[in-house]
């Protein structure tokens, strides 16, 4: 279960800079990444592993999910979630949302999407569902500050991180209603991703803790250490381990939840969010790598 580092990939004015999440998109085999310094969506070919655009005019982007051949980014700094067609590279449309949206997740089968709002001074946290062609919405205010979101395989459901009170929220798709909170044994709830053939969840906590969360019952199942404060986390169905990035002191932890092992791989300081590429490698988005830290055996 060791990673192992390939390459490193460039991307331009990435000194001193930022990155967000990041997302592959299985169609094109690009993958799409927030540049949240630079306001701008990075655009790199997984299979030549070479930078191919710059999209501008993205304040502040920061969530990136990507599903046939659509791309969702959430502009924390313009109140709103666009839409990008993955091949052409041009902006379908521009959603307003409420502020600061940060977790965005894609149901392609119901063409919405569905954006984590942190809100401000005078507008409260809140999760929303949006038609992709303007003409559906959905909101619930939520009783904490959301971190990540994933659908399950039905799209029946959606799972959000609470930071404060650590929990799930969980509402049922589209109209966000049968709201259920679970509980979290760590503080700060923050990275999430799922594994849809055996039922479960995989949340990253601030508190040090990656917690194993069963989507029917919510039952907290098994949890194991982390190595620091956790951000970007995904599972790899192929592989079934869960891969969780560690900003300071810079390194991906990954755990293999049939054994209960746990390896780290070092990358930089500054390195928070990566990307998974199917079937088995892991970018890592570093600016002192000025770009990606591309890893495999993910």
């Amino acid at each position: 279960m060791s990673l192992t580092a390939a390459r490193t990939i460039e991307i331009p004015d990435s000194t001193g800079t930022a990155f967000d999440h990041g997302a592959f998109e299985p169609e094109t085999r690009r993958v799409f990444i927030a540049h949240t310094a630079r306001n701008c969506l990075e655009v790199v070919n997984s299979d030549t592993n070479q930078h191919i655009a710059t999209l501008r005019g993205f304040p502040e982007a920061a969530g990136v999910v990507a599903d046939k051949g659509s791309v969702l980014v959430t502009n924390r700094g313009g109140a709103s979630v666009a839409w990008v067609d993955a091949r052409t590279l041009e902006t379908r449309t521009v959603l307003n949302t409420g502020p600061r949206p940060n977790g965005v997740a894609i149901v392609s089968s119901l063409q919405v999407a569905v954006v984590a709002c942190i809100g401000d001074g005078t507008h409260m946290p809140q999760l929303q569902v949006l038609g992709l062609e303007g003409d559906r919405r959905w909101t619930i205010d939520l009783p904490g500050r959301p971190r990540w979101c994933v659908v399950d395989a039905k799209a029946e459901r959606v799972f959000l991180a609470i930071r404060d009170p650590s929990m799930v929220l969980v509402a049922r798709l589209p109209e966000l209603n049968v709201v259920q909170h679970w509980p979290l044994p760590s503080g700060g709830a923050h990275g999430m991703d799922i594994n849809h053939g055996a039922g479960l969840l995989y949340v990253a906590c601030d508190g040090g803790l990656l917690v194993e969360v069963d989507t029917q019952s919510g039952e907290v199942r098994r949890e194991w250490p982390l190595a620091g404060v956790p951000d970007a986390t995904f599972f790899n169905p192929k592989t079934g381990l869960v891969h969780v990035a560690i900003e300071d002191p810079g390194l991906v932890q990954t755990v293999d939840p049939r054994t209960g092992n746990s390896s780290q791989f070092i990358t930089a300081a500054g390195a928070k969010t990566t990307a998974l590429i199917e079937p088995d490698r892991l970018y890592v988005f570093s600016p002192l790598h000025k770009g990606i830290l591309d890893l495999r055996g993910a």
